[in-house]
């Protein structure tokens, strides 16, 4: 190989290094090394927390100490193609799908998603008055709503997801460790703190007492609700996003990879009629 051919080798080499370098410094925003066993660390704009890949130590992204509460995961128990096998069986169930459903659709994207969540043990306990108005005379009726919960706040700002319709699986949760992740899933880390993540859970369950209350009375005229917030976890939960194509159409399922069930599926709409 002549010296120049070897130069020009090297430049090519260096232009290309370069170009992607320029690239992957426009997709990753920030870095910083791991403050256990000093690994990079990526991570995106408005994540607090962040999990190391290398030795699964997570730390508060702003001061680099250890994060306190406990951080569990539950194990994905799907691939690729044993997924789409509990898609395709959801397709052939329920009355309310098309006949073809299964057979015609077209998967074209299946993604492994662990999302974060703080999930909240609290004691709720509401008072209420209302007015029973279905009797002559109305009738003031007073009454009370005591819960138990373990709520659950998906620890994102932005990102979609049905949670009051997700029944977390609590007792499949194991210590979070990252070798159990899959090389092609994404993680996503908390944009929420767990103060922030309380007053969601109170603004929730709030509102959710106001609709018990208004199963038990017509109009409800006072109500007050007191919270005893116990024991609190951060956990990954992993989340298949599906999408598939039905007569042109795209449509959405999600699917709890811990306990394959589906948790939102979006249903094509079926026309009927005598033609």
């Amino acid at each position: 190989m002549s010296p120049h051919f070897g130069h020009a080798e090297n430049r090519r080499l260096i232009s290309i290094f370069r170009y992607r370098s320029k690239r992957l410094s426009m997709s990753v925003v920030h870095k910083i090394d791991c403050a256990h066993c000093g690994a990079p660390i990526q991570f995106n704009p408005g994540e607090i927390l962040t999990t190391c890949r290398y030795c699964g130590f997570t730390q508060v992204i702003e001061t680099g100490s250890a994060f306190t509460f406990a951080h569990s995961m539950f194990m994905n128990k799907y691939d690729s193609t044993s997924v789409e096998n509990v898609v395709r069986e959801w397709m052939r169930s329920g009355f309310a799908k098309p006949n073809d459903l299964a057979k015609a659709a077209e998967i074209t994207a299946k993604n492994l998603v662990y999302l974060p969540f703080w999930v909240l043990g609290v004691e709720a306990s509401t008072a209420y008055e209302g007015i029973f108005e279905r009797l002559t005379p109305p009738l003031l009726k007073k009454g009370e709503i005591r819960k138990n919960y373990d709520w659950l706040i998906l620890a994102r700002k932005a990102t979609q997801f049905p949670a009051r319709e997700y029944d977390v699986p609590l007792e499949g949760k194991i210590p979070y460790d990252f070798r159990k992740i899959e090389s092609f899933a994404k993680v996503l880390n908390s944009e929420i703190e767990k103060d922030v993540a309380v007053e969601k859970a109170q603004q929730q369950i709030e509102a959710h007492h106001q609709f018990l209350a208004k199963q038990d009375v017509d109009r409800v005229v006072k109500i007050s609700t007191d919270f005893k917030f116990g024991d609190s976890a951060y956990l990954h939960a992993p989340i298949w996003f599906i999408v598939y194509v039905y007569k042109g159409e795209n449509h959405q399922i999600i699917l709890d990879g811990a306990a394959g069930m589906v948790i939102k599926g979006d249903i094509p709409a079926t026309r009927f009629g005598l033609f």
